[in-house]
């Protein structure tokens, strides 16, 4: 749980710590080549724009509100974005593209995993029965603390009178 809890107060400083490793990593290593500095020219507001994109849909969700921590899916794929993001900083030639690659499709896998974790937790839990002609219909909320299981019931039934 501690480590949950630490990746979740990451998350907003990873929005900028992230894209400025891509430029310190681009001075460093790159040597300021032409295509290098295109590239960072498109990475660093797209790595910025979907880790703040990321971070806000997972503090949304009430599961990690209330308990101050991401998932463990989170967790998993988050960091391991962040360590290809890092890797990407590094400018091996050798890795690059299958790097770039990598990072793209993991900000795409991870924008539709915490969408759905989303969806999931807001949508909540609700049946619909259907009647014997098709009607469909949600079931009224039971209130299972009002009446106890041993209760005794009192059946009064009720005569006419006839006058």
């Amino acid at each position: 749980m501690a480590l949950r809890r630490l990746f979740l107060h990451w998350l907003f400083p990873a929005a900028f710590v992230l894209p400025l490793w891509l430029f310190v990593g681009w001075i460093v290593f790159s040597g300021g080549s032409a295509w290098g500095l295109l590239w960072l020219l498109v990475a660093v507001p797209a790595v910025f724009v979907s880790q703040l994109v990321l971070s806000l849909l997972i503090r949304a969700r009430g599961s990690v509100r209330e308990t101050r921590a991401v998932s463990w899916r989170d967790l998993a794929g988050l960091g391991i974005w962040h360590v290809v993001i890092v890797a990407l900083g590094l400018f091996d030639s050798r890795v690059f593209f299958p790097l770039l690659v990598l990072s793209i499709v993991g900000a795409l896998v991870l924008f539709w995993s915490t969408l759905a974790q989303l969806w999931s937790e807001a949508r909540g839990a609700m049946t619909v029965l259907r009647t014997t002609d098709g009607t469909a219909y949600i079931p009224p909320v039971r209130d299972h603390a009002s009446q106890p299981a041993n209760a005794d019931v009192i059946v009064v039934s009720e005569s006419r009178r006839h006058e």
